[in-house]
């Protein structure tokens, strides 16, 4: 009993510590101008979370490998038998992960002064995260990719959520005369964190429940439904409260009125931490049992195999991916905010870029939660057309929407040395490492290159195996065809664009190489990544060489559709251009009474007196 109560005590402890190691984190990062007093108080509490989570991760697993020992070994022996376990357990390897990563932390916990060094030093929070959501009880859920996506997307909202509000908290007599901008800004940070966790709680406790009448029928359900509608509540009431109450005070106001303005976060942050305690104490309707037989599809992906694939189950078969869905769902929502907030000042946007932005992200959200995906699993030529779709299809209405020229233009320019979302988009765009990957050449290189190092290296079976590999096969190549298509055609700002011949000639050489790997693929008799697609045990389709030489065709003839329509881009904007050039020179040329044709026909006339000249 010591035991189970030391693993409470010191789960809390690393909990809490990353929390505020986060929030102080990212307070600096995008809440407080640099050079600020409050920027070496909230570095100080970064550096003394990041020791509280090595305490409390080094503490927290050494209890843990205790009550899984069931009995103490000797005390000279308790270390090495600490660490054989935690090299051979997964839970424990789990744990030494998060173990790490707060090493890790608390080292670039001591180097942080900027909002880029405290935005890096966020990496290993999000690493600790995600080992801790492969740890929660929603790890052993029948889905259990949706169930540790939506554990770690619950543990990143509490966390940024809770340290944010924690460290506002903690900063409040130094933030000086910028308690109202901090505020105001900690406010929107804290709304998203929140309402990632109503989302992602809803989503970890659906999957427990055999149907919906079990939320109002079951004490879970009920307590559920309590977490979900105070949540709902708080991110109203915080939204509301930024936007009504805030805009109304003076910065001395603020400062004196600093308790209420945070009384909303605090009030609700820990009315949902009571339910969600309660919550997490309550056996779900569904328990969680393991498989007893397991077939060949579900051993390898952890779903039973998809019925043979037609027109209907590509369109009408859909898996949840809750990471995803979030990410795309707000990036919708924020792009259209932008345009509300343009057309609100008067300013215009055309309506075929929104138009174009959001197909894009439908299209990526079928590709991420529908048939794309649940046969990319099992077949190769499914995950060919994924993969295709992501590189080729996807990045050509998302760069037709100009997104960052349209957040550029949306979002209002800091002027007290602070990050905001515009800045930190500055200074992405701006950076050394974008301009040399958003160069038309390089962005050329890696659009095609990186297919030959994906597909023939063990990143391919990571992206298979591995849920976190899969993200982020999806985020790479979404991103490549990105950079390359805006090189091409796009308006965004980035690459030093070359003339409108050589960009005729990157686009069909690059197409050309995505053709001669399809066709080396098809003629390929090595099964790829054999482990998994030969092992698959598919009662339906062809046999997995064959069905690879099918992704080899996907490969060599989707890009067709795609190479018209930037061709036809790249052509429309180079007339454009010729257009513009005409126009310029002709009122050039009303200007100066065309002194630069006349220039032209002396010159000329000058030639040809010297050639007579010289004939005599």
């Amino acid at each position: 009993m010591q035991v189970e109560a030391l693993v409470t005590v010191f789960a809390a402890v690393r909990d809490l510590s990353i929390a505020a190691t986060a929030g102080a984190l990212l307070v600096i990062a995008a809440v407080l101008p640099a050079g600020h007093a409050a920027v070496g108080r909230a570095s100080l509490i970064a550096r003394i979370g990041s020791i509280g989570w090595v305490v409390g991760a080094f503490g927290h697993s050494l209890a843990t490998y205790a009550s899984i020992r069931g009995a103490l070994p000797d005390a000279s022996r308790f270390v090495e038998e600490w660490w054989s376990y935690s090299t051979s357990v997964d839970l424990l390897i789990a744990y030494l992960q998060v173990l790490a990563a707060g090493l890790v932390a608390s080292v670039l916990c001591t180097l942080v002064r900027t909002p880029a060094v405290a935005a890096w030093s966020l990496v290993p929070v999000a690493w600790a995260l995600g080992w801790l959501a492969e740890t929660g009880h929603a790890a052993g859920a029948a889905d259990h990719h949706l169930a540790t996506s939506a554990m770690f997307l619950h543990l990143a909202g509490a966390t940024v959520w809770t340290g944010v509000i924690g460290v506002m908290l903690l900063l409040r007599r130094s933030l000086g005369d910028r308690t109202k901008d901090a505020v105001r800004r900690a406010s929107r940070i804290a709304i998203w964190a929140a309402a990632a966790v109503v989302v992602s709680g809803a989503v970890s406790g659906w999957i427990r429940l055999s149907s919906p009448t079990e939320l109002i029928t079951t004490t879970y359900g009920r307590l559920l439904l309590l977490k979900i509608g105070l949540m709902a509540v708080a991110v109203a009431l915080a939204a509301l409260h930024r936007r009504v109450s805030l805009p109304r005070l003076n910065e001395a106001q603020a400062r004196e009125r600093f308790w209420r303005l945070m009384l909303v976060d605090v009030g609700a942050l820990m009315a949902v931490m009571g339910v969600a305690a309660v919550l997490a104490s309550t056996a779900p309707p569904i328990p969680i049992v393991p498989v007893e037989e397991p077939s060949p599809a579900y051993f390898l992906t952890g779903y039973e195999l998809p019925p043979a694939p037609s027109f209907a189950t590509w369109v009408g078969l859909w898996r949840l991916e809750i990471i995803t869905a979030f990410v795309l769902a707000a990036i919708a929502i924020t792009y259209v905010r932008w345009v509300v907030r343009l057309r609100r000042r008067g300013d215009a946007w055309p309506w075929y870029r929104t138009a174009s932005f959001l197909v894009g992200i439908a299209i990526l959200v079928w590709i991420t939660q529908g048939g794309p995906t649940v046969y990319g699993m099992v077949t190769f030529s499914g995950h060919m057309l994924e993969h295709m779709l992501l590189v080729m299809v996807v990045p050509v209405p998302l760069t037709f929407g100009a997104p960052v020229t349209l957040a550029l233009r949306a979002l209002a320019p800091r002027s007290d040395g602070s990050m905001g979302p515009r800045e930190w988009i500055r200074t992405v765009v701006e950076s050394r490492w974008m301009r040399f990957w958003a160069h038309p050449i390089v962005a050329a290189v890696s659009f095609a290159g990186f297919l030959i190092v994906f597909y023939y290296s063990p990143l391919f079976e990571f992206a298979l195996r591995n849920h976190v590999g899969h993200l982020w096969m999806i985020l790479h190549f979404t991103v490549v065809g990105y950079l390359f298509v805006n090189a091409l055609v796009g308006i965004d700002p980035g690459p030093t664009r070359p003339g409108y011949p050589l960009r005729i000639v990157l686009l069909f050489a690059t197409m050309a190489f995505h053709a001669f790997f399809g066709v080396a693929i098809m003629m390929s008799t090595v099964l790829i990544a054999p482990t998994w697609f030969g092992l698959m045990g598919r009662t339906w389709g062809s046999d997995a060489i064959t069905d690879q030489q099918y992704g080899g065709q996907i490969a060599w003839g989707i890009g067709e559709f795609p190479v018209v329509l930037l061709a036809i881009g790249i052509i429309a904007a180079w007339r454009r251009a010729d257009t513009r050039e005409s126009r310029r020179l002709d009122r050039k040329a009303e200007r100066d009474d065309d002194a630069e044709l006349r220039a032209y026909n002396a010159m000329l006339a000058r030639t040809a007196q010297e050639d007579a000249q010289q004939e005599r």
